[in-house]
């Protein structure tokens, strides 16, 4: 079963491990920077390590007030990677399914925005399939996508 766990003392070496394929690292940062983001951005950011049972799979980060200070009525999906050794297993689809969960039952914003940068099919694909849809914005030169969590 696929669950979101804190990052730990205990498993962060096991997170800073986990490596995307060689063809889709300029699609996400290494979780070595994503967790000093974490750091430096601790008042706004919440990074999990996504676990099949006890295996650690893959990596995701929250930011809960994206573009405007007091704003919670957005949540941006910041980071979202599963390891090269675990992908195609469905991973990604059930991690994804966690974390919409999670912020709909825990943090109610009305959507849940994220990026995926140009030429990055699959992402994109698996976003739309859970009813991400482009706003027409970018951020970054990366495609921003919206899920109205109302229908979530």
């Amino acid at each position: 079963m696929v669950t979101l766990r804190n990052i730990t003392a205990e498993n962060c070496d096991e997170c800073f491990a986990l490596q995307v394929r060689d063809d889709q690292r300029t699609f996400v940062a290494p979780n070595v920077r994503s967790l000093a983001e974490a750091w430096v951005f601790h008042a706004v950011a919440r990074p999990f390590a996504i676990y099949n049972d006890d295996t650690m799979v893959g990596f995701v980060m929250l930011d809960l007030n994206p573009y405007q200070k007091g704003n919670s009525e957005q949540c941006f999906l910041w980071r979202f990677m599963i390891d090269e050794k675990y992908q195609g297993k469905g991973y990604g689809k059930a991690a994804l399914r966690e974390v919409i969960s999670y912020v709909k039952t825990t943090l109610h914003p009305k959507t849940l925005e994220t990026s995926v940068v140009p030429g990055n099919v699959g992402a994109e694909k698996l976003y739309n399939s859970f009813g991400f849809v482009a706003n027409g914005k970018y951020d970054g030169g990366e495609k921003i996508l919206v899920l109205d969590m109302a229908g979530a």
